[in-house]
């Protein structure tokens, strides 16, 4: 797989199956064994397992956003860098909806395969979105 295919599946994963909430869309960018392991430490594995992590994240913040920074792609792999917000208006991290807004920064790693993305990895500053979330 070429680099500008790995870019655009990446940009779309974004664009259309989080910030969108795409549904649709599920199928035609992720393997059917696709494994992801999310910035709040969930790992989840297959189109279901995903769309039960973005729904999860939906609950919490209806309006969540992820924006692309940076972006890195050599043949079937990419690396981006992006910032995360939205506003906390239902349980996430265990916490309760406290009606804050938040942003917090995030590095993820993919690898892409047979024209989608099979595997994508993420770590967020978890404890940065805690405390904008709890406002300790």
């Amino acid at each position: 797989m070429e680099a500008d295919a790995t870019r655009s599946l990446v940009e779309r994963f974004y664009a259309q199956l989080w910030n969108a909430w795409d549904d649709a869309a599920v199928d035609s960018a992720l393997t059917e064994d696709f494994v992801f392991r999310g910035s709040l430490g969930t790992e989840t594995t297959g189109r279901d397992g995903w769309r039960s992590y973005r729904d999860a994240v939906r609950r919490g913040a209806p309006d969540f956003r992820n924006d692309l920074v940076d972006l890195i792609c050599e043949g079937d792999r990419a690396a981006a860098r992006l910032v995360c917000s939205g506003r906390h208006q239902g349980p996430l991290l265990g916490l309760p909806g406290s009606g804050r807004r938040f942003q917090y920064d995030v590095t993820a790693f993919f690898r892409c395969r047979e024209g989608r993305i099979a595997e994508a990895w993420v770590l967020g500053d978890v404890e940065g979105l805690r405390q904008q979330l709890t406002g300790a």
